[in-house]
């Protein structure tokens, strides 16, 4: 149930905090643990959210700035030569 906690160390616990608290005090204590432990979850889940929503950004980013520099060496990296276009000739090329 609890882990390594079983039914007869719930009782004793339960038991030591009748004794200690009483019991009128003890359905108090039980309601502000389970408001405590509420409050708990529901900011763990709100920061692991919060962690997976700035992953995701960071990697929004990272995939724009690739495509920006790839886009960049593209632009800036001239076109090979096509095969049929016409080869220059030059005055050494000539002949005699």
């Amino acid at each position: 149930m609890f882990g390594s906690i079983g039914m007869p160390e719930l009782i004793i616990i339960f038991v030591i905090a009748l004794i200690v608290f009483g019991p009128r005090k003890l359905p108090e204590l039980g309601r502000s643990l389970g408001k405590s432990l509420a409050e708990f979850k529901r900011a763990s889940n709100e920061l692991r959210s919060t962690l997976e929503d700035e992953i995701r950004l960071e990697e929004q980013r990272s995939t724009v700035e690739a495509s920006k520099t790839a886009a960049a060496q593209a632009v800036t990296t001239p076109p090979p030569p096509r095969v049929d276009d016409p080869v220059p000739v030059g005055k050494a090329d000539q002949g005699a």
